[in-house]
């Protein structure tokens, strides 16, 4: 009698070549242009997301009208630091926006309120993270801190996906990600400590050792909340992926779940409780 061998886990080399030809273009945005380029980044890489999100949300009855103030809104708010727009006028005048063309266009009674409320959820979830990041990058040696944001998420995600993939036997929460594993948490925990503790050391000196293990596993845990955040969103929807533009990776949503949340809390750990605002 014999026995099928056990499945084997294997690496999806896409995430390699994906990563390798993205990687240095991010540095060169982040570290030697201006700030409105990684503004202009942050714009294309969350409209894409948003447009993912919103035809997730609205499916069948995506409206390209109410989409386009929902991107309009979203836009302005990642910019609002460059262009001085205080964020919560912003957001309210957003609200009244998307409200009044709901009327105009002639939203169906039953999703009079549930569309500009969907279109808003997605300004909050993708817009407001991302603003974070230029918020960030204006902050005294802002390329630098933005610059450890992203290796450290990249780090926490990679760690969590590589230990996930080879030793992965524990679920983490199988109702919403099954292949989330505590082993795939504790290799994410590993790689964002090492590397924010190597970034610390190399280019990121305003942190203290104490403040690169703290922001290791703060952007640890809540990269791990933006995934299974994203993961129920897809589950509810009834997808894998939320696109397919990046090889490997799925959509770009699928991409940033993770700094979309880790974004804000590095931005207000180092702004607040480092105290690295610049002087007024």
């Amino acid at each position: 009698m014999t026995t099928s061998p056990a499945p084997t886990r294997q690496f999806d080399l896409r995430r390699l070549y994906t990563a390798a030809a993205l990687i240095p273009a991010v540095y060169i945005i982040i570290v030697h242009l201006a700030p409105w380029a990684l503004t202009l980044l942050l714009i294309a890489v969350g409209s894409i997301a948003l447009l993912e999100l919103y035809r997730l949300s609205f499916q069948s009855r995506l409206n390209h009208v109410l989409v386009g103030v929902g991107l309009a809104v979203f836009l302005l708010t990642v910019a609002h630091s460059h262009l001085s727009l205080p964020l919560l006028e912003l957001l309210l005048g957003g609200v009244f926006a998307l409200a009044v063309t709901t009327v105009l266009i002639g939203t169906s009674s039953a999703y009079r309120w549930k569309d500009p409320l969907l279109a808003l959820f997605g300004v909050l979830y993708v817009g407001i993270p991302l603003s974070t990041v230029v918020s960030a990058r204006s902050l005294p040696s802002g390329a630098f801190l933005v610059l450890f944001l992203a290796v450290v998420t990249w780090a926490s995600d990679s760690g969590a996906y590589y230990a996930g993939t080879l030793w992965g036997k524990h679920p983490l929460m199988p109702s919403i990600s099954p292949k989330k594993t505590y082993e795939g948490l504790l290799g994410g925990l590993v790689g964002a400590i090492a590397a924010a503790l190597l970034a610390q050391l190399w280019f990121a000196s305003e942190l203290s050792w104490t403040d690169a293990v703290a922001l290791g596993i703060l952007l640890t845990l809540t990269g791990l909340v933006g995934d299974l955040f994203e993961s129920a969103i897809k589950r509810r929807a009834g997808v894998k992926d939320s696109g397919g533009i990046l090889p490997g990776h799925g959509g770009m949503l699928d991409r940033i779940d993770s700094l979309l949340f880790t974004a804000p809390t590095f931005y207000y750990y180092v702004a607040y409780v480092r105290g690295l605002l610049p002087p007024l």
